[in-house]
C-alpha cells in the first residue's frame, strides 16, 4: 500500500526574494480541498511566500485558469489543487488526463506549477492524501511550484514570452524588419 511507504523528499527550497504563488482550486469536495489548501499555503509561508487563492467549478478549469493568471497577472508559480473521484463513467478518465495534459502543456511552456490534483479511486484514499498532517499532496504541490521557481531564478528567470503570447522579441512579422513597419 503507498500510504506506508518512505519516499525521499528535496530540502525546502530556499529564496533571497520572496515567491508570490496562485493556488487555483477546484473545490467539488471541499473537505478535501481545504485541506490541501492548509498544506500548501503552509509550505508557501515556510519560505517567506504570499499566496493568491482562486476557486473554479472543477478540474478541468484549472488548467484555463492558471493560463489567464500567466497572461494577466504576475505570479512567480502556480499550485493546482482538486480532487477527482472515479465514478460509474468514463466522464473520470477525461478529467483526469484532461486537467494533467492542461497543466503539462502549461508547464512545458515554462510555467513553474505544481500538480496536486488527487485522482483517486474512493473517497477515503483522496482523505488520506488530502491531509494536511498526512500525506499533505497539497503541500507536496507547492513544493513542487516553489522548486521550480528557484531553478528558474537560479537558471536567470523566465522571457516574458513565456506562456501563450511570446515576446515582441521572440518573432517578426513577415516583410517587416526590426524598427521599420511595412506599410
Amino acid at each position: 500500500m503507498a500510504s506506508n511507504e518512505t519516499h525521499y523528499s528535496l530540502p525546502r527550497a530556499e529564496f533571497d526574494k520572496p515567491v508570490k504563488i496562485l493556488i487555483v482550486v477546484a473545490p467539488y469536495y471541499k473537505d478535501i480541498a481545504d485541506e490541501q489548501i492548509a498544506g500548501a499555503i503552509a509550505e508557501i509561508e515556510a519560505v517567506g511566500g504570499f499566496h493568491e487563492i482562486v476557486e473554479v467549478p472543477g478540474a478541468l478549469e484549472v488548467p484555463t485558469a492558471i493560463g489567464i493568471a500567466e497572461r494577466m497577472s504576475n505570479f512567480d508559480g502556480y499550485v493546482a489543487l482538486g480532487c477527482v473521484i472515479r465514478g460509474e463513467t468514463t466522464h473520470y478518465d477525461t478529467v483526469c488526463n484532461d486537467s494533467s495534459r492542461g497543466l503539462t502543456l502549461l508547464g512545458l511552456q515554462g510555467l513553474c506549477i505544481g500538480n496536486g490534483i488527487l485522482t483517486v479511486e474512493n473517497y477515503e484514499q483522496a482523505r488520506v492524501r488530502a491531509e494536511a498532517k498526512g500525506q499533505n499532496k497539497g503541500g507536496g504541490a507547492a513544493a513542487a511550484a516553489l522548486h521550480l521557481i528557484a531553478l528558474e531564478r537560479r537558471w536567470g528567470g523566465a522571457r516574458k514570452g513565456v506562456g501563450f503570447v511570446p515576446a515582441q522579441d521572440e518573432y517578426q512579422i513577415a516583410g517587416a524588419s526590426k524598427g521599420k513597419h511595412s506599410a
